[in-house]
């Protein structure tokens, strides 16, 4: 297994050197110079947070009326979505390596001993020895607890006790990446993310119902042909929409656990959609937009490219995406023209979530910063 993690890290890198050089060795592909805007403010920051340091893959979880979120240090908060009122705070007693999945009541996070720690309204009561490493945020659903491990390993305990209740083994690829997976509900199935494929697996027993591919990998090599599926994967009625790491996106239906398209598009960022369209960012940080139904492209967009985007949220028909410097963009969903953008706390935006209409965006620092788009 430390073998397979090991790789998975180097593959990671490899990927991104192209990148990597284009940002710091080569004066002639700096971060792109942001345009001026004339136009009004198309969102506003409603409330905001301060958190600890975020230095692992952080989740944040929209259960109900509220954002759970977690900072390095272990802490584990509940904020009022609408006024980002602390309604709970916990200590998972460790610094983490993943989190946070919640159904409001439970939290799970994974510290650095690869502990699966659950929160009860705060409270720690239980802790379970994880098999092989996890870096993907559990998920707390139906009084059950999933973690999806590096070597996509699925196992279900309840999240009563901690009872380990089942666990799902699949044949392994040769490398797997050290990123957030997919793990998501959809109704009465546990989505998965299995290398470039989405799995359907029965929550209560752990059998597969069906899989489908995002992906087909291509390449010389297992490094080139790496194509694991990335998190965060959007939901938009029965589908389910995703990244394949460096390949492709695509949309799976749920109900029939079928194919409806994919496009090849490099990136190892997950991907944001509305009811009309999925947006996605390449290596180089030019944005797609696909139209949901049937892949065809709508827009695309380079006014951003080799600013290290976040994953964008899609919301009140725009785009919303942040960048290294803790900028938050926002664009026209049916154009990819910039509309106004909002500035952080300057550090980078590492992730979004959204709920109802508020998305809220964690940067670096450990700023939380809830933005209604209007």
């Amino acid at each position: 297994m430390k073998r397979v993690v090991l790789i998975s890290l180097l593959a990671a890198s490899l990927s991104g050197c192209s990148v990597w050089n284009s940002w710091f060795g080569d004066s002639k592909n700096k971060p792109a110079v942001l345009e001026t805007l004339t136009g009004s403010a198309t969102g506003r920051v409603v409330w905001s947070s301060k958190g600890d340091n975020i230095n692992f893959p952080l989740s944040i979880a929209t259960p109900g009326d509220r954002f759970v979120v977690a900072s390095s240090d272990g802490s584990v908060r509940a904020l009022a979505a609408a006024d980002g009122r602390e309604l709970w705070r916990g200590e998972a007693g460790a610094k983490l390596l993943a989190g946070v999945g919640s159904d409001g009541r439970y939290a799970a996070v994974v510290n650095r001993d690869n502990e699966l720690v659950v929160l009860d309204a705060g409270r720690v009561v239980w802790k379970k020895a994880l098999p092989t490493p996890v870096v993907a945020a559990p998920l707390v659903a139906g009084e059950r607890v999933f973690a999806l491990t590096l070597d996509r390993q699925v196992l279900a305990f309840d999240a009563l006790d901690g009872r380990k209740i089942w666990e799902l083994k699949r044949p392994g690829e040769p490398l797997t990446l050290a990123k957030a997976g997919v793990l998501l509900a959809y109704k009465d199935t546990l989505i998965v993310g299995q290398g470039p494929r989405l799995a359907g697996v029965d929550p209560v027993k752990g059998n597969l119902r069906w899989e489908a591919s995002v992906a087909t990998p291509r390449g010389t090599n297992e490094v080139e042909r790496l194509a694991d599926l990335v998190g965060p994967a959007v939901r938009q009625g029965e589908l389910i929409c995703a990244r394949a790491f460096q390949s492709s996106v695509g949309c799976v239906n749920a109900e029939r656990g079928s194919a409806v398209w994919n496009r090849l598009v490099g990136g190892a960022n997950g991907i944001g959609a509305d009811e009309q369209v999925v947006v996605a960012g390449d290596a180089s940080d030019r944005l797609s937009a696909w139209k949901l139904a049937n892949g065809d492209l709508a827009w695309s967009a380079d006014q951003f490219q080799l600013r290290k985007l976040s994953a964008p949220i899609v919301s009140a028909k725009q785009v919303l995406i942040g960048d290294f410097e803790g900028q938050v963009h926002l664009l026209d969903r049916d154009t990819g023209k910039t509309r106004s953008r909002i500035a952080t706390d300057g550090s980078a935006v590492v992730t979004a979530a959204l709920l109802g209409d508020t998305a809220l965006f964690a940067t670096k620092s450990g700023g939380l910063f809830a933005i209604k788009a209007e």
